[in-house]
């Protein structure tokens, strides 16, 4: 018996449709990780992206356990001395809704070129309204 090994002109792609009203950040974004990566299909090949495209509605509903609003801190530096620029968590939703489901999201990629090539089939969008309806995404309940 042979390994089957995936490459980009076998690999098949759906479009997922999910909601994140009321659902927590770190569960979801570990969900969505898995099939923005492929590992939900028999066909996982750890060197191809075989993921599927997720666009997630209502991003501004998204809710953190705990008091992680207020104590999480998010931080970046601009590259110059004394650069360190830190926020919280309650002010990333406030100011981009989108960033914070986007941040963990993409944080539980691989850290190469294909981790980037399967962060670019993630849409996540702070509203219920999306621009993808002619790609008919699956409604997939998490």
């Amino acid at each position: 018996m042979r390994t089957y090994l995936a490459n980009p002109l076998t690999v098949t792609r759906k479009w997922h449709l999910i909601d994140a009203k009321g659902k927590t950040l770190g569960r979801l974004a570990a969900r969505v990780a898995i099939l923005l990566r492929g590992k939900h299909k028999p066909t996982f090949t750890p060197n191809v992206d075989t993921g599927d495209h997720v666009v997630i509605i209502n991003a501004g509903q998204i809710h953190l356990s705990g008091n992680k609003l207020k104590t999480k801190i998010y931080a970046h530096h601009t590259g110059y001395p004394g650069g360190l620029k830190t926020f919280t968590a309650e002010h990333l939703h406030a100011k981009k809704p989108t960033e914070l489901l986007t941040k963990a999201i993409k944080g539980m990629l691989p850290k190469n070129t294909l981790g980037k090539q399967m962060g670019r089939k993630l849409k996540v969008y702070a509203g219920a309204e999306h621009p993808h309806e002619a790609q008919r995404p699956e409604p997939l309940a998490l």
